[in-house]
């Protein structure tokens, strides 16, 4: 349960005192010497306090500890999708699909003891030589943290959170919609999904891979492992960055990685750079019914983005060649938006043509274009 506001500032008041105790330090909560003091503390705050609550703000306490320190209270609230701290030490929260400003304030110090904690539970580090990390969390949050020099007003923080369900098909496009998809999963098109930031890209890649037969042997690779497939037979690879001992894994590799464990689909949570050529190569050589998510504003320009990151890939191959794989492989392109409410949805299907087009013209099955016709 979220805390209430009197459970907050005796949690508040402990976390500070141990922090001042430590000198601006919090040591983790790992031994019976911290949990005895926790509760020391607690009593000392609230001395009518019954051991049964005692114990729970002692839970409080420790999660502000070893769990995401003054942000915790958010978790607590299953609408809550995204958490930020910006450089100011102000807290948002995105929730469905609105920001909003809570009444929290965190300062910098306490800001960079969280994300350096953090970091260093992953085995990451974050310092004036590595001033950004983007990590996993271990409920499968994903963290951005960036700290000055880079972030000029103060260290920032953006954890983004994900449901414990999948959201299904039907909750992002009507009827009609739904069967279109389904009957796509099912016949074996390969789908792009496309759309702006925070769009519900991933959420729907997440619902398609739900829709495929739980028996399909998938291989998922992300820069961020992200997806929740409910398949019984799914391989999840994650890219490494590059620390002290250790090269980067990038996605490029993992694809390649992918091609050589008899896939029957590859999932790329998101192509963002010369891993498309791959992708696009494993796609034309009988992996069919891939699916993966771009950065775009439209269909047409979805398919415009591939074509410039197959040319990372390979500055030799002629665009002729390029269009022609994209043409032959990719079946349909899903855009995604937000509703006015902030509700994430379909906007718009467009099927690729056999043959490309100059400027790619796509067929637009459902969308606005379909109404204006």
């Amino acid at each position: 349960m979220m805390p209430t506001s009197d459970d907050q500032g005796t949690i508040d008041l402990v976390h500070q005192s141990l922090w001042d105790e430590s000198d601006a330090s919090v040591p983790t909560a790992g031994d019976e010497r911290i949990d005895r003091r926790i509760r020391e503390l607690i009593a000392a705050s609230e001395p009518l306090a019954s051991d049964v609550r005692i114990e729970e703000l002692s839970v409080e306490v420790r999660a502000r500890i070893d769990g995401l320190g003054a942000l915790q209270r958010h978790t607590f609230d299953s609408t809550v999708t995204e958490i930020m701290v910006n450089g100011d030490g102000t807290v948002w929260v995105e929730r469905r699909g609105a920001l909003e400003r809570t009444d929290q304030h965190l300062e910098a110090g306490e800001v960079e003891h969280l994300v350096r904690r953090l970091a260093a539970s992953v085995g990451r580090r974050v310092d004036l030589t590595h001033p950004s990390v983007d990590v996993r969390l271990a409920d499968g949050s994903r963290l951005h943290a960036i700290i000055p020099p880079l972030a000029v007003d103060g260290p920032c923080i953006t954890i983004r959170r994900f449901a414990a369900q999948v959201i299904a098909i039907n909750e992002m496009a009507p009827p009609e919609m739904c069967s279109h998809l389904r009957a796509a999963i099912r016949d074996g098109k390969t789908i792009i999904i496309a759309g702006a930031t925070s769009s519900g890209k991933t959420t729907m890649l997440n619902a398609l891979g739900a829709e495929i037969e739980p028996d399909t042997r998938i291989v998922t690779i992300e820069d961020a492992a992200e997806l929740r497939l409910p398949g019984r037979h799914v391989v999840r690879l994650e890219t490494r960055n590059a620390t002290e001992g250790t090269a980067a894994v990038g996605l490029r590799e993992l694809a390649r990685h992918a091609l050589r464990m008899r896939p029957d689909r590859i999932i790329c949570g998101e192509m963002r750079g010369a891993e498309a050529l791959d992708l696009v190569q494993a796609m034309n050589t009988g992996h069919r019914g891939s699916l993966s998510t771009i950065h775009a504003n439209s269909p047409s320009d979805a398919m415009r983005r591939i074509e410039t990151l197959m040319l990372l890939g390979d500055a030799d191959l002629p665009l002729a060649a390029i269009r022609e794989q994209l043409a032959s492989c990719i079946d349909m392109v899903v855009m995604m938006g937000r509703a006015s409410e902030g509700s994430r949805q379909v906007v718009e299907i467009a099927n690729v043509p056999d043959r490309p087009t100059s400027g790619w013209s796509l067929d637009t099955v459902f969308g606005a274009e379909v109404s204006r016709s």
